[in-house]
C-alpha cells in the first residue's frame, strides 16, 4: 500500500470524512493547500450529505479536475478528458463494490453492507494511483 493511501485512510481515523480523505491526501501534488483542499471536499461527505454518490467517489473527480484541467478560464479544452477519466475510475470503482452510491454501499436500503468506509476511500486512493497518478 502506497504511503498516499495510508494517509487517506489516517486522514479518516482523524475525523475527515471520507472525500476529505483521500482529496487532502494528495491535494499538495496540484499545488493545494490541505486546509483549502479540507474546506472544498466537506459537503461531499457522507454521500454529498443525501447518501448519494460516495465521497470517495466524487473525490476521485476533485483530485482528475486538479491533475487534468487545463485551467484555462477563457477556452476550457480539457473537460472532455476528465470525463472520460471519471468515467473510467468510476467504472473500477463500481466493479469492486457493486455501486458508486453511498447508502447502497453502507446496506442502508435492505441491502447488504457492499463495503466500509475505509474500504471506499482505500479503494478511491488505489484506483487515482493506478490510473491516474502513475502516468
Amino acid at each position: 500500500m502506497s504511503e498516499r493511501v495510508k494517509q487517506a485512510l489516517a486522514n479518516h481515523k482523524k475525523g475527515y470524512n471520507c472525500a476529505q480523505s483521500v482529496v487532502c491526501a494528495y491535494c499538495d501534488l496540484f499545488g493545494i493547500d490541505e486546509k483549502t483542499a479540507f474546506k472544498m471536499a466537506e459537503a461531499y461527505g457522507l454521500g454529498m450529505g443525501t447518501m448519494g454518490t460516495c465521497g470517495a467517489v466524487t473525490a476521485m473527480a476533485m483530485v482528475a479536475g486538479m491533475k487534468l484541467s487545463d485551467g484555462n478560464l477563457q477556452a476550457p479544452a480539457t473537460k472532455k478528458n476528465c470525463y472520460h477519466m471519471m468515467q473510467r475510475m468510476t467504472d473500477a470503482f463500481f466493479e469492486k463494490n457493486q455501486s458508486i452510491n453511498c447508502s447502497e454501499i453502507k446496506g442502508m436500503n435492505d441491502g447488504p453492507i457492499l463495503r466500509s468506509c475505509d474500504g471506499c476511500i482505500e479503494d478511491a486512493a488505489k484506483i487515482l494511483e493506478n490510473m491516474l497518478l502513475t502516468k
